[in-house]
Parts: C-alpha cells; sequence; structure tokens
C-alpha cells in the first residue's frame, strides 16, 4: 500500500512533495532576506578596519584582494596611489594599477588587535585597536565617512611635483 500512495501516478502523491517544495523555497526566501539585511563591512568604522587589516594580510600578489583593501582608503589616499601608479607606470614598461602601490613592506602589524573600540564624532572616526590584557599596546585608526561609507583614512605623503631637466630638449638629434 506504501509503494502504490508513493507511486507518480497515485492520486494524493503529489501532496508531499508540494509541501516539501513549498517549504523549500520559505526556507530560501526567509535565507536570502537575512543576508540582504546584513550590515555591510563601511557601515561601521571598527568592521571596516577589522576587514582592513584581514584583508591586507592576504593581499599576496591577488589583484582582487588588493583591490578590495584599496577600494576601502578615503578618496584622498586613492588620489594620491593612483598619481603614484602613473608615474611608475611611465617608468614601468607595463600599466601599473594604483592598487598595486598597497606594498606588505610598508604594512605590518606591530601586535595582533584583541579588542577594538571606536570614538565617532559627526563624520570623523578613531578606532582604538588595543592588544593583549597584559600588554599596553595601542594604535589609532582614523577614518572619514565619505558619501555614507567609512573609509580608511590613511595618511600618505605627498607627492613632489615632476621636474624636468633644464638641459632636456624634446628635438631628436
Amino acid at each position: 500500500m506504501f509503494a502504490k500512495r508513493w507511486a507518480l501516478g497515485a492520486p494524493g502523491a503529489r501532496k508531499p512533495v508540494r509541501r516539501f517544495f513549498l517549504s523549500l523555497c520559505a526556507f530560501v526566501a526567509l535565507a536570502g532576506a537575512a543576508a540582504c539585511h546584513r550590515e555591510a563591512v563601511d557601515e561601521d568604522p571598527e568592521r571596516l578596519v577589522k576587514e582592513f587589516i584581514e584583508r591586507m594580510k592576504s593581499v599576496y600578489g591577488d589583484p582582487r584582494v588588493a583591490r578590495s583593501a584599496f577600494d576601502f582608503l578615503w578618496s584622498t589616499a586613492q588620489k594620491n596611489l593612483t598619481e603614484r601608479a602613473a608615474r611608475a607606470s611611465a617608468l614601468a614598461s607595463r600599466k601599473v594599477a594604483p592598487e598595486e602601490m598597497l606594498t606588505l613592506t610598508r604594512f605590518s602589524l606591530r601586535f595582533v588587535p584583541r579588542r577594538y573600540s571606536s570614538a565617532i564624532q559627526g563624520d570623523v572616526a578613531v578606532v582604538t585597536l588595543l592588544g593583549d590584557t597584559h600588554s599596553k599596546d595601542r594604535a589609532d585608526i582614523r577614518c572619514v565617512r565619505e558619501q555614507g561609507r567609512w573609509r580608511i583614512a590613511i595618511e600618505l605623503p605627498p607627492l613632489p611635483p615632476i621636474q624636468r631637466r633644464s638641459d632636456a630638449t624634446n628635438e631628436e638629434d
């Protein structure tokens, strides 16, 4: 009798399948809604700093990871790195992307952050990183809100103007 009921042509065989299918659709819809509701990384300065550190630790020649870290920088740092990349491209025999200017040798952690806290005043936040409870390790990271998203405000040295030699000529001999 059980085999007959579940046979494809048997009456009532589709009710359990339909119930299962509807339950599965409801689960997928709820899971999708929960995933969409998740707060973006750059809507909270602490989460942004944590994610930036993780991405910078993972760069190692992967241009996608480098780009994702570059995107977390504020516009002033992005413009600076873009100009540096343009100058590097002029000297190299290839196009250098701005995210390639994020060098791992310049990024190193003095300590492993264990706790994060932030102080927000308007569109500026200072995220404080603290080390182990027994150490006095501490670092402050400044963030700014640009176009509704938090960005890491890394201060880079300004680029000097491009200088031309006075004895250089544009004519070919």
